[in-house]
């Protein structure tokens, strides 16, 4: 039992220092006007967590408008071909998506996904259908004294193996490609 406890504590201890750790990246990486994106990819290599963050100068409204226009995701993620909306309530509170991924050397990925939202600070996210084994997460937006921080997490799992550090290096570089398009057309509404 001894023994368990102190398994425990070490693996807590731990924890807390990477948090911290990222949290002192993510600060410095947004003081300079960066995204900052960090994958950490799980052991089979078919999945991870996807952890980004950006500071944009436009207000939540703003951001959430563009964080949740299907037209526009295709312009901002260069794998995404299309989206499209399956089903929507009819107060604007959920919706089910379709959209269709292609990465070169890799087949086409279908993911149907349902969203709820919280406007303007919440969107979440989670798999329905589709190819994915794994899709959920949320975007967090929060009023900041010159705009809006935005903050993307989700855990993604393919239904194919991929190696560990393609995936890492892929998904690190498209999501922060997705984040800087996310600022550019946030604040370019806002004009």
């Amino acid at each position: 039992m001894r023994l368990l406890l102190v398994l425990v504590s070490a693996i807590a201890a731990a924890t807390a220092v990477h948090a911290a750790e990222s949290s002192a990246a993510e600060e410095a990486a947004l003081a300079r006007g960066r995204p900052f994106v960090e994958v950490h990819a799980d052991t089979d290599g078919d999945g991870g967590l996807i952890r980004g963050a950006i500071d944009v100068a436009a207000s939540p409204e703003a951001v959430f408008r563009v964080v949740t226009d299907c037209d526009l995701a295709p312009k901002m993620v260069a794998t995404l071909k299309s989206c499209r909306v399956l089903e929507r309530d009819p107060s604007g509170r959920w919706d089910v998506r379709e959209q269709v991924s292609k990465m070169t050397l890799l087949p086409s990925i279908r993911n149907v996904f349902r969203s709820e939202y919280d406007p303007p600070g919440h969107v979440r996210f989670w798999r329905v259908d589709g190819d994915l084994k794994v899709y959920e997460g949320e975007w967090r937006i929060e009023p900041m004294a010159e705009g809006s921080r935005v903050t993307y997490e989700s855990r993604v799992s393919t239904p194919f193996h991929v190696p560990r550090s393609f995936a890492r290096m892929s998904l690190r570089y498209q999501v922060s490609q997705a984040l800087v398009a996310l600022r550019r057309e946030a604040e370019a509404r806002t004009r």
